[in-house]
């Protein structure tokens, strides 16, 4: 193979410039994309050849530049995040964006940022408003607090709290509730950026009413509890409850603080779930601050939502710290048509994504799984298709151990590797995310939509996903 003569072969770039599909991407995006285009794409050749052993091989990428050069171009101008449809079974996965909102609350938010809007104006009085007025009064109403606000996330609703309440000063936790939020965020460091010094009482499995007591001195500036969330701690345990907390706090003057993480403004329990305690519990039992997340069983957007004693959270809104973690306006109008529909329960229920899935009859589901399972089939695809039971999860650190009966399409392929196809699926213009399992693709029909069916089947017989390339 003489890969001089190869080498000589390539395009010239004034060439490539003088191709009629290459003047076409000028066109259509900019002589300078093309040009970046054409440069990464001959490197990418040279270094072909420079390793290759198969002069054939070497000719057809050689006559696949053009081609090469458009789909870098596409690229360049195609965004990274996309939407995909999530075969997993978990409902609030982390690395998939968690809560999905839906597409009608989508579609009124277009047209409130897609132009103006009162975020920050009063349309009363003419002057200035405050961007957490148009969903305060409907948090006070649906918890029963005094005020509320939000913020972009649960850690920073605890920093910000922490940071207004007690910065200086010391703040009394349980060893048994320094969780870790996720992405090696812990709570301890998140109360150390907030200038409160943690003081830890108790053993990870079990801490008592008088270790709490011990540990109040005339630096203490609140009691924090912690809902853990994300796991559970089981067999040899004891923890002291909200409702145990308010007295001894009220005896010392100190606020009581609870950050709920998930946060739930419905009794899961009545749908099958174990009792996961609701904001509205919270307050009612007395807690001076509750935060929690709005984009796990909220199902809402990503925001740390704080509400409790009018006091608390005027200090909070005066805070610096407020304007560098402030929701920006897709937040504030998505979390508002959000909490309205928490004005029915029946709504809630139907309407915001999250809950419609947790709740939805396993005989629902099923007729998905065996809809995917039937176009599958129909599509001729050279794998092994059954529908069978699984179980899905609600994730995002919510409710961890437990688990919804569902349904979904198993998938063992003929002729590549579980792992081949799963890789292939990832690949697809509209990703497809499975789980797997016992060498088999699964995917769970809970989480998959309706709308994504024919889509999913389509996609897998048209890229030829199955089959040996």
């Amino acid at each position: 193979m003489n890969k001089n003569l190869l080498y000589r072969s390539i395009p010239k770039v004034d060439v490539l410039l003088e191709d009629e599909a290459i003047q076409g991407m000028i066109d259509g995006y900019s002589r300078d994309t093309v040009m970046e285009a054409i440069h990464t794409e001959l490197d990418k050749l040279r270094k072909v050849i420079a390793s290759a052993s198969d002069e054939e091989e070497v000719k057809r990428q050689i006559d696949l530049l053009v081609p090469h050069i458009d789909r870098a171009v596409a690229d360049m101008h195609t965004p990274n995040m996309r939407m995909v449809v999530n075969g997993t079974g978990t409902i609030l996965h982390t690395n998939l964006g968690r809560a999905p909102v839906s597409g009608e609350h989508m579609k009124r938010v277009l047209t409130l940022v897609s132009g103006y809007s009162n975020l920050e104006y009063n349309l009363e009085t003419g002057k200035r408003g405050e961007r957490y007025s148009h969903f305060e009064k409907l948090l006070c109403k649906l918890t029963g607090a005094e005020a509320a606000m939000a913020v972009n996330n649960n850690a920073s609703s605890v920093l910000l709290i922490l940071s207004s309440l007690a910065k200086g000063g010391e703040v009394v936790v349980s060893r048994g509730e320094l969780i870790e939020i996720g992405g090696k965020f812990r709570i301890p460091d998140v109360m150390e950026q907030s200038g409160a010094a943690l003081v830890e009482v108790g053993t990870t499995n079990k801490t008592h009413y008088d270790d709490y007591e011990a540990a109040i001195t005339e630096n203490t500036k609140a009691l924090l509890k912690v809902h853990t969330s994300n796991y559970r701690i089981v067999g040899f345990t004891d923890s002291v409850t909200i409702d145990e907390l308010i007295p001894l706090a009220k005896a010392y003057d100190l606020p009581v603080v609870e950050d709920l993480g998930s946060g739930v403004l419905i009794d899961l329990e009545k749908y099958g779930l174990t009792h996961e305690p609701t904001v509205q519990e919270s307050i009612a039992k007395g807690a001076d601050v509750v935060c929690f997340s709005g984009d796990k069983l909220l199902g809402g957007p990503q925001a740390g939502i704080i509400i409790g004693k009018k006091k608390y959270i005027d200090m909070m809104k005066k805070n610096q710290l407020t304007r560098a973690l402030r929701i920006d306006k897709f937040t504030a109008a998505t979390l508002e048509l959000v909490l309205q529909e928490y004005l029915s329960e029946e709504k809630a229920v139907k309407n915001i994504p999250v809950l419609q899935m947790i709740t939805e009859p396993i005989a629902e589901v099923e007729k998905r799984a065996r809809l995917l399972a039937r176009r599958m089939r129909a599509a001729h695809l050279p794998a092994q298709i059954v529908v069978k039971p699984c179980e899905s999860q609600i994730g995002g650190g919510s409710l961890p151990l437990e688990r919804i009966p569902s349904m979904a399409v198993m998938i063992r392929p003929e002729k590549i590797s579980v792992a081949e196809m799963e890789e292939r699926m990832r690949s697809l213009p509209f990703p497809i995310i499975p789980r797997t399992a016992n060498d088999t693709i699964i995917l769970d029909a809970r989480t998959i939509k309706q709308s994504d069916i024919r889509l999913v089947a389509e996609q897998l017989k048209e890229y030829e996903v199955l089959e040996k390339r």
